[in-house]
């Protein structure tokens, strides 16, 4: 039996694009819109090329895909019944061949449409050539363009140079049928839904809803981001959401991904592992997430994937087994014979793809492109730090708070980038977060500020965190931890858009994990997350200084959790704890980021509190 080998896409190595440019572009946006038609609508469930297929790689149906079944019987008492590995040293690596072989297929469909087009057709042709996979950076924009998120359909040029307007594939997937494996409510709904008015059968989008969520969780998701990438320095920190941020007091990669399937899903399938990647949105997350690996990795040359252990297991994998770089990522076949390894996936250039912050830099010398890179963070989303000791500086700083972000950390030069649009693709110049009102930005409608001429003092500064930690499956459903500073509101319907709520901890729990006993004999599994404060405390608290002596009694007095699953209901946890970190930062001369000092546990700020800390 022939294998579906993933070679990655041909044509060399050109960008992936941020979705806002790429629905700019006609010819990809065109082409993209057929190609995933073609693999939802136009193939069979059954074929391992359709979308159904590849979606249920991550968890449902628990079926093989072309063949990949482990050294060892799959136990449906111990092993997950999908093959994804989250809560694993290999979650980042394991995603990145899955992505590719959405891209592989998806390229080859469009490369099938573009042949049809009779007008223009070599530069159809080339853009076919061309395209990429897109990626959604919900750290600059949480809310992805409404040709994602709310129109039902779109309007393309078809093959003969006209426009038409045709169903959005983004916007939902259709099953046909509705597999025997899915247990409510998905069983019940015919599409995917993302934050459901309600679990009923005729249950529809709240796109209105979806929108507002993800413009309160702005705030959090750059600043989560900005902390991993700058503060995150081991890859087992890095990697996965179990406990041991490296003394960070910062987010996993994993722990912000799981954020993000939360905030989208609501009760629909993004926020359940068993169904998430039937969500035509989870591939444009899940090239973010592939994005900051690459951001990351170049950030920390030297550094890829270290020991661990399998956790859960997977379709393929028991649990607790040792794994590495070397590792199998089954489903992913690099032959005949033979699956993909993390080792093998460093080079993204070797994969068919770059992203637009990698152009002109030379990928040889490491340390010029991590000086390149970071400063290319620190445009995109360091005001999410920046922005806070801005904001206090004047009153408690003086002029100390005035810096320019050295000279010495020029952007990288843009070189042409080899696709059928140019001018989409200079992301990092152009990107549409960075052109957006500072007054939008500020009153919480739209995305982070990027100004990148403030930056902190060398001396005085902290960064207020919240930790939190639970049991991950001690409710047997997706559930958050929010965090707000102020008046919490009486409506939980109201808790996720409050202007005092200030962000959340999500856990991303598989709803079936009641059939796995393995995971069941794991319930005591304990995550962690983080919620960053300073941006609230500057907002909400009228206090002229960061130190501990004015914060500590503010956020004791101020500071507010409470728990909530996906569907709203709320709970109390009895494994929560959470309690409050102050980090000190400095700015040495020539450093690219802020230097973290020791954390220190303000234990007292929460002790004595149904799920504050345990400690005083």
């Amino acid at each position: 039996m022939s294998r579906i080998v993933i070679t990655g896409v041909t044509g060399g190595s050109p960008n992936r694009l941020e979705i806002n440019d790429f629905v700019k572009n006609e010819k990809f946006f065109s082409l993209y819109i057929q190609a995933l038609q073609i693999m939802a609508s136009g193939t069979s469930q059954s074929d391992f090329q359709s979308f159904f297929q590849i979606g249920g790689i991550h968890g449902l149906p628990n079926k093989p895909w072309d063949g990949a079944v482990g050294s060892q019987p799959w136990d449906p008492n111990t092993q997950w019944g999908g093959y994804c590995t989250h809560g694993s040293v290999l979650f980042p690596t394991w995603h990145r061949p899955y992505v590719m072989l959405y891209e592989q297929i998806m390229q080859k469909h469009a490369a099938e449409v573009a042949a049809k087009y009779t007008v223009d057709t070599a530069s159809w042709v080339e853009a076919a050539a061309n395209i990429r996979q897109p990626y959604w950076d919900w750290a600059a924009n949480a809310v992805p363009p409404d040709q994602v998120i709310a129109m039902k359909q779109v309007t393309i040029t078809g093959p003969n140079g006209n426009k038409i307007t045709v169903d959005n594939p983004l916007y939902h997937y259709k099953f046909n049928p509705i597999d025997s494996s899915f247990p409510r409510p998905y069983s019940r709904w015919p599409t995917t839904l993302r934050q459901p008015t309600s679990t009923r059968p005729d249950a529809t989008d709240n796109v209105t809803r979806l929108k507002n969520v993800l413009r309160a969780a702005q705030s959090d998701i750059t600043m989560s981001t900005y902390s991993m990438l700058t503060r995150v320095h081991t890859w087992t920190a890095f990697s996965n959401h179990t406990v041991g941020d490296g003394g960070s007091t910062s987010n996993s990669l994993e722990a912000i991904h799981d954020g993000i399937h939360v905030d989208v899903g609501g009760n629909g399938q993004m926020a359940d592992p068993s169904v998430a990647a039937f969500d035509p949105i989870f591939f444009l997350h899940h090239c973010n997430v592939d994005r900051l690996l690459s951001l990351w990795s170049a950030l920390n040359p030297g550094v890829w994937v270290s020991k661990g252990d399998s956790e859960f297991g997977s379709f393929t994998m028991p649990p607790e087994i040792p794994v590495d770089e070397t590792t199998p990522l089954t489903p992913f076949w690099d032959s005949q014979t033979s699956f993909w390894a993390s080792s093998s996936t460093q080079d993204t250039t070797k994969l068919g793809y770059t992203y637009p912050e990698f152009n002109g830099l030379d990928m040889g010398n490491a340390s010029a492109v991590k000086t390149a890179i970071g400063n290319i963070v620190n445009r995109l989303y360091g005001t999410s730090v920046f922005g806070s000791f801005a904001a206090a500086a004047p009153s408690s700083f003086g002029t100390t708070a005035a810096f320019a972000i050295p000279a010495s950390l020029p952007a990288p030069e843009q070189s042409p980038p080899a696709t059928a649009e140019k001018a989409t693709e200079q992301h990092v110049l152009s990107a549409p977060s960075a052109s957006r009102d500072i007054k939008e930005a500020e009153s919480g409608h739209g995305p982070a500020l990027h100004t990148h001429h403030i930056i902190p003092p060398s001396q005085g500064l902290y960064d207020w965190t919240a930790r939190i930690e639970c049991k991950k499956y001690e409710i047997g459903t997706s559930f958050s931890v929010l965090i707000f500073l102020g008046t919490v509101p009486e409506d939980p319907n109201d808790w996720l858009v409050d202007p005092h709520f200030v962000g959340a901890h999500h856990a991303f729990v598989n709803s079936s994990a009641g059939e796995c006993a393995n995971c069941r004999n794991q319930s005591d599994l304990v995550i962690e997350g983080f919620v960053h404060l300073n941006r609230a405390i500057v907002k909400h608290s009228g206090l002229s200084s960061l130190a501990p002596d004015a914060v500590v009694p503010y956020l004791s007095k101020e500071l507010h959790f409470r728990a909530q699953k996906v569907n709203g209901e709320v709970v109390e946890l009895q494994s929560l704890e959470v309690s409050v970190f102050g980090t000190p930062l400095t700015y040495p001369p020539g450093a690219i980021f802020p230097v973290a000092g020791t954390p220190k546990r303000y234990g007292g700020i929460t002790y004595g509190r149904p799920g504050g800390s345990r400690h005083a």
